[in-house]
């Protein structure tokens, strides 16, 4: 079955619900949802058309119902978050079109007594998915009912319903100041900020990541951000956010804590901070290893952050050293470890990611171009962009087959691919074009015709999307192919000083006619970059003979009244905005209708209510829709009008085409005279070429003994190339045996040093030891006299016992002369005790002397042992430096 009729089936089946809310009409619809989920038709679904649209209508409108089996919604919910998850236009189409996100707060808001059923947390979990990176309309239906929902049951016991709301909260309140200060009004606020920062100690990164975005976005510039982003507590968060990047649960984290961190990089004081932040080179350099992550989610993201620290200027500068540092030196010879090592480095990663096919994720190639384009800006004035030339060599090999023009059978949404990717890799050509060395090397690489294939290409394209219906896609993609266009003719001006052919192509391209709508929309854009382009290229392409100047001003007056009429417009249509919203929130069940099919809604809503079909929208004031329907008219009108403005251009255009006639028959007359005297010099020059053709016979013989020696020098130069691969295998001995002798010489330089060492430790040695002996002489010859006092002491001693024993003999003689000699014999009594003692020392004295002796012959002994030691390693040294090992003993004469 093919996508109409499924869809054809699936619009009876709702229309036959609506009649009848049976149980049988209910599983029948849920049976043609579950057929239309099986078949990929979501660029059909989303494509604008009527039956497609009346669908989508048709589904939310069973969703939105309170009386639908939670089954049958589930079922839609489930289809329509399919198809915004594999496609972002769908996505956007649900978001702003239909009010898919109204729908799924209004069933929230009806289930909201029972939080625990699987319905709302489906709800919560579609809408967290779908509210991601995208801004909600404030007037949408049931927002303030779902914010304070949100508030409520943050703080459940189930950490499923806590993970979602905290995830939703946190997108509805990044980038959305209404959101923020209807938060800030409420009366719980204050409990809610308590509920966020008792997260931060959770156990789950993921809810840590949530609460830290909600609070950064609702307090960072007051005084509670104050407290938690300070200089004391905001080192702890980089290195929260750092962790929670590189070891994230899942992309889902990694996604949300690297859109905290590029959201704390706006503030002047946090990126001032990070500036200073200890282990920022550690942590980019962990980050950096993510871009070897398969995961494309993944790589876009850090290279989303990668973008966003670029923007402050130290942070720049570190990152581009970090990416376009030069790798390592690796030995020679390279092994096949050294070429895997290569692949670590992020430069290269980063190479991987820019040549992505375009099919695959658009973001991740144009954040790779983005981020290369921020590098090489920085690398141009600093002391990397000479070490990054044969990276750039690299480079320009891969992105240059970016710019070759896509197959056009591939379909148009790989075009408008090809339009964005051309874009950001001609802006990262223009950096380079900032360097001369690298402008050189684009030069060398570059071809004028892939240059003016791709201007050719947008040039269709463009008119293309002018042709077609007028559509906000197709005005913004015209807006980029102009960009593109322009960018890529500044480019071409760069380059056409280096390369002739270039600057034939690129005046050639600015005498075109096509040139005039980019021109004239660059010229009345908002931007001041695109206007500055504009003039550059204007200058270039004014004194130019058939440039088309009348029709540029033509085609510039023409959009400047378009824009005024559509400010008119805007400015008288504000009352009716604000009914159109009001008509929202009464009545939560209608949706918008696609501008694609407004006149055929209009009609079939006027016949509805000229028949009397009043009963669908019984408490819908007949004026409020009337209201509604005049103002649609008027912007209808107003496009007419634009049509009219486009019809008198397109009058201009042709009043201009035939004064091109006229001035094209002046010229072919010119051309005619011009003919005549071409055909007289035509005859000359046959002439001529007859006198040449008998010096090009000779020239010929010439030739031909030239080939013959060609071929002899051919033959020599094959001998001399023998000779010469000889030589360079010889070379590459004759290097080995360099290291080889490299290696032997260092090893020889300190092995004398060694000896030279060794040598001066002998001689201290034996220095010490011819001391020592002195010492011991000395030492003897004291211990000769001490001996020599001790037997004189000796003799004295016993002589004094004989004269003690005769003095006694006497005494017992001469008893009677003992009064009279008491006092000698006391005398001699004391001298007799000094003497005892002095001996006594003195032997007391030698036996120290004996001991002191024992222990210096010990020493010389040892010494002796070491002594000899070092004389047979002297030999082995003097033996090993001779280069020859002989045995010689070295005797040292102690």
């Amino acid at each position: 079955m093919d996508a109409s009729t499924s869809l054809k089936s699936l619009l009876l089946a709702i229309r036959q619900y609506r009649n009848n809310r049976s149980a049988l009409n209910a599983s029948q619809l849920q049976k043609h949802i579950e057929d239309v989920s099986g078949l990929k038709c979501g660029r059909v679904l989303f494509s604008g058309q009527v039956l497609p649209s009346e669908c989508l209508s048709g589904l939310m409108e069973v969703a939105g119902d309170p009386n639908t089996s939670h089954a049958l919604t589930g079922s839609i919910i489930s289809l329509l978050a399919q198809f915004a998850a594999s496609d972002g236009e769908a996505k956007e189409a649900l978001h702003s079109s239909y009010n898919f996100t109204g729908t799924l707060a209004s069933i929230i808001h009806c289930n909201r007594s029972t939080p625990e059923e699987p319905l709302v947390l489906q709800c919560l979990n579609v809408l967290q998915r779908l509210t991601y990176s995208v801004r909600t309309q404030h007037c949408a239906s049931h927002i303030h009912e779902l914010i304070s929902f949100l508030m409520q049951h943050v703080q459940s016991s189930n950490d499923d319903i806590v993970k979602a709301c905290l995830g939703l909260m946190a997108n509805l309140c990044r980038h959305d100041i209404s959101v923020q200060s209807h938060i800030k009004s409420q009366s719980n606020v204050k409990a809610f900020y308590r509920a966020l920062i008792n997260f931060l100690g959770h156990n789950c990164l993921t809810v840590v990541v949530f609460a830290l975005s909600i609070l950064s976005s609702l307090t960072l510039n007051e005084e509670v951000g104050q407290k938690l982003f300070n200089a004391k507590n905001i080192h702890q968060t980089f290195q929260l956010i750092f962790n929670i990047t590189v070891n994230g649960d899942g992309t889902l984290t990694r996604k949300y804590a690297v859109d905290l961190l590029v959201d704390l990089l706006k503030n002047p004081k946090i990126a001032d901070y990070l500036t200073k932040y200890k282990h920022l080179s550690v942590c980019l350099a962990e980050v950096l290893g993510l871009l070897h992550n398969k995961d494309p989610d993944t790589a876009s993201k850090v290279m989303e952050l990668l973008v966003s620290l670029c923007s402050v200027p130290v942070l720049r500068k570190l990152v581009c050293e970090t990416v376009l540092r030069p790798p390592a030196p690796r030995l020679q010879p390279a092994t096949r470890k050294g070429v895997q090592a290569r692949g670590s480095e992020p430069s290269l990663a980063l190479v991987h990611w820019v040549t992505s096919p375009l099919d695959g994720p658009e973001q991740c190639y144009m954040q790779a171009l983005s981020l290369l384009a921020e590098l090489f800006e920085e690398a141009i004035d600093s002391s990397l962009c000479s070490s990054a030339q044969s990276f750039v060599e690299l480079l320009l090999q891969e992105v240059l087959v970016l710019l070759q023009s896509p197959d056009s059978t591939e379909g148009e949404q790989l075009l408008k691919k090809h339009c964005l990717r051309a874009g950001r890799v001609v802006d990262f050509l223009l950096v380079l074009c900032g360097n001369d060395a690298l402008r050189l090397l684009v030069s060398q690489r570059l071809s004028p015709e892939v240059c003016v294939s791709q201007v050719e290409l947008l040039l269709s394209y463009s008119q293309d999307l002018s042709g077609s219906t007028c559509t906000t896609s197709n005005y913004q993609l015209s807006q980029v192919c102009s960009k593109v266009i322009l960018k890529t003719l500044e480019l071409m001006s760069h380059l056409r000083q280096q390369m002739p052919d270039m600057e034939t192509s690129f005046y050639r391209i600015l005498q075109d006619q096509r040139m005039v709508t980019p021109l004239s929309l660059a010229m009345t854009s908002n931007c001041r970059e695109h206007v500055q382009v504009a003039l550059r290229i204007l200058f270039e392409a004014a004194p130019l003979p058939d440039f088309p100047s009348v029709i540029l001003g033509d085609s510039i007056a023409a959009n400047n009244a378009y824009r005024q009429k559509d400010s008119e417009l805007s400015i008288r249509s504000s009352p009716a905005s604000e009914d159109v919203s009001f008509v929202g929130k009464s009545f939560p069940m209608m949706h918008a209708e696609p501008s694609g099919s407004a006149c055929q809604s209009i009609d079939s809503l006027i016949e509805k209510l000229q028949n009397g079909v009043e009963e669908k929208v019984k408490d819908v004031h007949m004026s409020e829709i009337i209201d509604v329907y005049e103002q649609k008219l008027s912007a209808l009108a107003c496009k007419e009008s634009r049509l009219q403005d486009l019809l008198e251009a397109k009058a201009l255009v042709l009043s201009q085409a035939d004064r091109l006639i006229a001035q094209y028959r002046c010229q072919r007359a010119q051309a005619e005279a011009e003919a005549r005297k071409l055909a007289s010099l035509l005859k000359d020059t046959e002439r001529k070429k007859e006198d040449l053709q008998t010096e090009l016979n000779d020239h010929l013989l010439e030739v031909e003994r030239l080939k013959s020696d060609s071929q002899q020098l051919l033959e020599h130069n094959g001998r001399l190339q023998e000779v010469a691969d000889q030589h360079q295998e010889l070379k590459g001995t004759y290097n080995q045996l360099l290291t080889r002798y490299d290696k032997s010489e260092w090893m020889l330089k300190e092995l004398r040093a060694a000896h030279i060492s060794l040598t001066q430790q002998a001689e201290g040695l034996r220095k010490t030891n011819e001391g020592l002996k002195l010492q011991q002489e000395r030492t003897l010859a004291e211990m000769a006299e001490k001996e020599q006092q001790i037997k004189v002491l000796k003799t004295d001693v016993l002589e004094k016992e004989r004269t003690i024993t005769g003095f006694q003999n006497d005494l017992r003689r001469q008893e009677e002369q003992i009064h009279e000699m008491e006092e000698n014999i006391f005398v001699l009594r004391k001298e007799l005790n000094k003497t005892e003692q002095a001996r006594k020392d003195t032997s007391i004295k030698a036996s120290s002397l004996e001991l002191q002796k024992s222990q210096l012959e010990a020493k010389l002994e040892k010494m002796e042992e070491e002594l000899s030691k070092h004389t047979q390693m002297i030999a082995m040294i003097h033996s090993l430096s001779s280069g020859k090992l002989k045995d010689v003993t070295a005797n040292l004469s102690l």
